[in-house]
């Protein structure tokens, strides 16, 4: 009863805004009706373009305003439920109706693969599906896909100050999309990937069919582990190993310019971050351009220079941070007073670009960070970019707008696992990653929103 009163309330409310078209308008009512006959339990929240909340809630969680343009190709349904056996019902009601599905865990995603495509499909977003449950005893927990890594660290850290997660630094991130693609973070190099870390899971699969590791297999187990899980169903749940982390936990972020030796200090990092340094070290690294103050300078980005931010994390105190830093990487001059000693989780907040002093609780906010008009495109480095080549980045940086390098350290543990232990293969040989980003400001991204929109609809 409670699935068909539902039924006929939605009907209503989507007779109001159902477009034009007889046609499509029996379309949706037969895939709503499909949902409700479906449905085991009541009817998941379903919206339609012509629906009040229809745009708020497609880009509640778009990260890269490239895509919230009209050119970007929208869903004929977002259904955000909030029972597995509603998502059940709309894999196969999709299935039925010809539609493909698009999963999204409501964190980032560079290319909105989780929230467009070039045939008609429906969207899921499973920003209701947010439970974790942390079991010290065992060191694991459960968390369903649509959870942010920061609500991971705050619950764990709830629960024990020596627990954590080898994963991503920005808090935001969906668990679901980022553990399936390997998942990285300052823990990468003592711990590994976040998907090496992965006990169990939960899916449906084409079928409609909940599995778990048992009654999926080992092959599929293993290919979700860093192969993404979209090709081989939805996503509902990871079960996790927590790590041992330390009572106390150093941070130290430095900033250089190039006229404070910026070139000659990440040349050396090159040679010193991944295998130079015990695994309890990470040292990331961002490039992006400052103002200086003048107007004289170089000529092509006259006023501006490259500054490149060290951000450290050691699983130790201070002292033992600084005695490895004077004897690996003499050149940064780090100091005491660079470096600030806190627990693990407060480390995930310094870390994410928060001001020091940032209270934890800022964990649990999923709208955080700014949204960006922004484009990137990520490398592995194998061997060391020699100093004139980083001088020929840097002349480009000075070309652009506002260009950034995010490098994530590799090397210790995420290179010592086979590259066929899971899905994730880049391991053995990699020095780090690269991303190169592009921002741009509204108008630029509209613009630049146009002219990518025909290449873009390639990669879907």
């Amino acid at each position: 009863m409670e699935s068909s009163s539902s039924f006929v309330i939605l009907s209503v409310f989507i007779s109001l805004f159902l477009l034009t078209s007889p046609c499509k308008a029996s379309a949706q009512e037969d895939f709503i009706q499909c949902l409700a006959s479906h449905s085991n339990q009541s009817m998941p929240q379903v919206y339609v373009p012509k629906s009040p909340s229809f745009l708020s809630v497609l880009q509640s969680s778009i990260y890269n305003l490239r895509f919230t343009s009209p050119a970007t190709p929208k869903p004929q349904f977002i259904i955000t439920p909030n029972h597995e056996s509603q998502i059940q019902a709309l894999v196969v009601c999709s299935k039925k109706h010809g539609l493909k599905i698009t999963t999204r865990s409501g964190g980032h995603d560079f290319e909105g693969l989780s929230y467009r495509a070039n045939v008609p499909f429906v969207l899921i977003d499973l920003v209701n599906f947010r439970t974790i449950d942390v079991n010290i005893r065992d060191n694991s927990a459960w968390v369903q896909a649509g959870a942010t890594l920061g609500e991971v660290y705050y619950r764990i850290a709830e629960k024990s100050p020596v627990h954590g997660f080898p994963a991503g630094a920005c808090p935001t991130v969906g668990v679901g999309g980022h553990i399936s693609g390997g998942g990285f973070g300052l823990m990468v190099r003592k711990f590994g990937m976040a998907a090496d870390h992965v006990l169990d899971a939960r899916i449906i699969n084409a079928k409609g069919e909940i599995l778990d590791r048992k009654t999926m297999g080992e092959d599929l187990f293993w290919a979700i582990r860093g192969g993404g899980v979209t090709s081989f169903g939805v996503l509902l749940a990871w079960k996790i190993r927590l790590v041992q982390v330390p009572p106390t936990v150093t941070v130290s972020i430095i900033a250089k310019t190039l006229q404070q030796d910026a070139t000659e200090l990440v040349h050396k990092w090159q040679s010193v971050a991944s295998y130079g340094v015990p695994n309890e070290l990470s040292i990331a690294l961002h490039i992006g351009l400052v103002d200086t103050g003048s107007s004289s300078g170089t000529g092509i980005g006259s006023g501006r220079t490259v500054q490149a931010t060290f951000t450290t994390l050691f699983l130790g105190p201070a002292t033992q941070l600084l005695q490895v830093m004077e004897k690996k990487f003499p050149e940064l001059g780090m100091k005491q007073e660079d470096c600030k000693e806190m627990r693990w989780v407060e480390s995930t907040v310094r870390t994410s670009g928060f001001p020091d002093g940032t209270p934890v609780d800022i964990l649990l906010n999923r709208s955080s960070l700014p949204k960006t008009t922004f484009k990137a495109k990520s490398d592995f480095v194998t061997r060391p970019i020699p100093k004139v080549g980083l001088e020929g980045i840097w002349k480009r940086f000075l070309k652009e707008e506002r260009p950034e390098l995010v490098i994530g350290v590799w090397g210790g543990r995420v290179n010592r696992i086979s590259e066929h232990k899971i899905a994730f293969p880049h391991r053995a040989g990699n020095m780090y990653l690269i991303d190169y980003v592009t921002n741009r400001d509204e108008k630029e991204g509209q613009e630049a929103s146009k002219k990518a929109h025909e290449l873009d609809q390639r990669t879907l």
